[in-house]
């Protein structure tokens, strides 16, 4: 397996197809932990750990079971579950390291099990035919795609608390237009790769 292949696939899931700029997904917890620099920063350590065992469990159970078996058709299911298994150990490895980071994450920890871009990386990982090490590095290229995301998003809100904001705008409203404003700068990466 070449490098610059990887890097590519690295590069491609984290800026050209970002899952929360290009592709909306995984928006609740994005704007539910992307209040406070803290929680980002903890959040996205635990969704690219969740992301990368995932893709890599997920391929191994696609690939040697459900393609011998012919149990295809199965993949949402056995990947949810997947998922649901690996996030609770997080639960419960975050709950023991850092009590302080489990305590703010609150619900959005538990919210991991089933979020959209958690079960699009396996996913997207069979539909592609991906190899072992191609679908450790798209898992990683999300997971860091979506921390980016959530870090710049944290930044900014936290300066626009202290920001004088119209008061129609307070809140989720001026997070939305920040959010979309950040989606078009990211349509600039569109043309850097095409694989």
């Amino acid at each position: 397996m070449e490098f610059g292949r990887l890097f590519e696939l690295v590069i491609a899931a984290s800026l050209i197809n970002n899952f929360v700029f290009t592709r909306f997904l995984g928006l609740c917890i994005f704007f539910g932990v992307s209040k406070k620099m803290e929680t980002a920063v903890g959040m996205s350590i635990t969704f690219i750990a969740v992301m990368v065992v995932s893709a890599a469990f997920s391929w191994l159970i696609f690939n040697y079971v459900m393609l011998p078996f012919d149990i295809t058709f199965l993949k949402i299911v056995i990947f949810i579950g997947v998922v649901a298994a690996l996030v609770q150990a997080s639960d419960s490895i975050v709950r023991k390291v850092s009590p302080a980071l489990y305590y703010k994450l609150g619900v959005y920890l538990a919210l991991i099990a089933t979020n959209c871009i958690i079960i699009a990386v396996p996913l997207i990982n069979a539909g592609e035919g991906y190899s072992f090490i191609e679908s450790l590095f798209f898992g990683f290229g999300s997971g860091v795609g979506f921390a980016l995301a959530l870090i710049i998003m944290a930044s900014i809100r936290e300066k626009l608390e202290l920001a004088n904001v119209p008061e129609p705008f307070k809140g989720m409203p001026i997070a939305f237009v920040t959010t979309g404003l950040i989606a078009l700068a990211f349509t600039g990466f569109a043309g850097l790769i095409t694989l």
